[in-house]
């Protein structure tokens, strides 16, 4: 019996030795691989871009678009469970091709390779403060590009205005008297020139809508999609990361026929 237990001894020590060999021989090929370009590498932090999600979130409508109703409590039946309803565009959601084309991608057929982007965050925020109606423009675009170089292939470039701020106030929809909503967006020749000079995945907006809040026609909305790309919508915390460097992971829902959906979000830095 003592000899059965030192060979299997030996033999446990033989296979903890190939499995460190092998671990090894993966960290230094891992260490030896070039990273993505503009890909966040060895991650130090990973940033919540989401926004709770809850019954009084604010809609681009203005009514309830989310309700959670009990069907089970762990009181009497030792579970909880809810059923959910809810607009697939509300809180930090997916727009995708089809919410503004007649037979664009849905939500579930967004190619997963473009769900892990470089993310490029542009800073309007302080000209935002005195200008609810202001858009990201050529000019800033070219004005980011000027400080961090070229907007890396399947970037996310996302707008900052601040807005996020105001999520749980009635600045965020910001309705004047005459019922027109009032925050920043994309501009359609921003958006235009990311579609002919740059290889950019999706926008995203911190706000309600990828147009500004006081858009009847939707310009961005229907020169956006249509390309082939995504929007996100409400996302949240752009002030708590990079202008570079950060890479964004979107948990885009797989549902089919999708307009859109509620995502997860988190930024690598």
């Amino acid at each position: 019996m003592n000899a059965v237990k030192d060979k299997m001894l030996s033999r446990r020590d033989m296979f903890r030795g190939s499995a460190a060999i092998a671990a090894a021989a993966t960290v230094g090929a891992a260490a030896m691989a070039a990273p993505a370009p503009a890909m966040a590498g060895g991650h130090s932090a990973v940033t919540d871009m989401t926004h709770e999600l809850s019954e009084d979130f604010p809609s681009y409508f203005g009514e309830q678009a989310f309700f959670k109703d009990p069907v089970m409590n762990y009181a009497e039946n030792k579970v909880n469970l809810f059923n959910l309803r809810l607009s697939e565009h509300i809180g930090t959601h997916i727009d995708a091709p089809l919410h503004f084309t007649a037979d664009g991608n849905s939500v579930a057929e967004i190619p997963v390779s473009s769900l892990v982007a470089p993310l490029c965050v542009v800073d309007i925020a302080a000209r935002a403060a005195g200008d609810a109606d202001t858009r990201v423009t050529p000019d800033d675009l070219k004005a980011w590009i000027a400080a961090n170089g070229d907007i890396p292939a399947g970037a996310c470039v996302a707008m900052h205005s601040g807005w996020a701020d105001k999520v749980a106030t009635d600045g965020f929809r910001n309705v004047d008297a005459e019922g027109k909503q009032h925050y920043p967006g994309f501009h359609p020749d921003a958006t235009q020139m990311l579609i002919e000079d740059a290889d950019v995945a999706s926008i995203a907006v911190d706000t309600l809508s990828l147009d500004y809040g006081a858009s009847a026609t939707f310009d961005v909305h229907y020169q956006w999609l249509p390309s082939g790309r995504f929007g996100i919508e409400n996302i949240a915390n752009l002030d708590k990361v990079p202008a570079s460097g950060a890479t964004l992971v979107v948990g885009a829902p797989k549902i089919k026929g999708g307009t859109g959906g509620p995502a997860r979000i988190f930024a690598m830095v």
